[in-house]
């Protein structure tokens, strides 16, 4: 069995962007294969989605937060009141979170050491992408640049499995006039 790490835009999304990853997370998971993500809204939580709807057990799935999902759950709530995020983006990604928790706890790892603050933000997350790499066989990338990102986040795992050696699939999408 592979792991393949999915990476990408948390911000931005479209029907042609999740059906892709939704396919590309099907293929994967049918073959046998695991997906290894980094809990984010956007492209991570629809590939665990999909994932979770062809194993169940979540055997094949590890999600890296950049922290623990206590601090997690409070992050994504704060920008939920703020209007970063809708509160029904939060509530969902917490759900799916806790749910993917209580059906296998080894398929959520948390960082205990995380500093998450808003000025480590960057880099804690940037952290959490060596870890997904670390662990990755491969790295299924779905870059999107819009008027609020330049997918830069996407980019760094990019680099990090292309410094490892591991065989990179990047899409990339332009949403800027959109």
């Amino acid at each position: 069995m592979k792991w393949i790490g999915i990476s990408g835009s948390w911000r931005k999304i479209n029907q042609e962007i999740e059906g892709n990853v939704r396919k590309i997370v099907r293929e994967i998971m049918m073959r046998g294969d695991g997906i290894v993500s980094g809990g984010a809204l956007g492209v991570d939580s629809i590939a665990l989605d999909e994932a979770l709807k062809i194993d169940i057990m979540a055997d094949r799935i590890k999600i890296f937060l950049p922290t623990t999902l206590k601090i997690y759950t409070a992050h994504y709530r704060k920008h939920a009141l703020i209007g970063t995020i809708t509160s029904k983006q939060a509530e969902n990604l917490v759900r799916q979170l806790t749910g993917l928790q209580k059906n296998n706890s080894e398929a959520l790892i948390e960082n205990q050491d995380g500093n998450f603050t808003e000025k480590t933000k960057k880099e804690v997350y940037y952290q959490r992408n060596s870890d997904i790499i670390v662990v990755s066989d491969e790295l299924v990338a779905f870059r999107v640049k819009s008027e609020k990102s330049k997918g830069r986040g996407t980019l760094d795992a990019v680099r990090k499995a292309r410094k490892k050696g591991i065989p990179v699939q990047l899409f990339q999408y332009d949403l800027t006039n959109l």
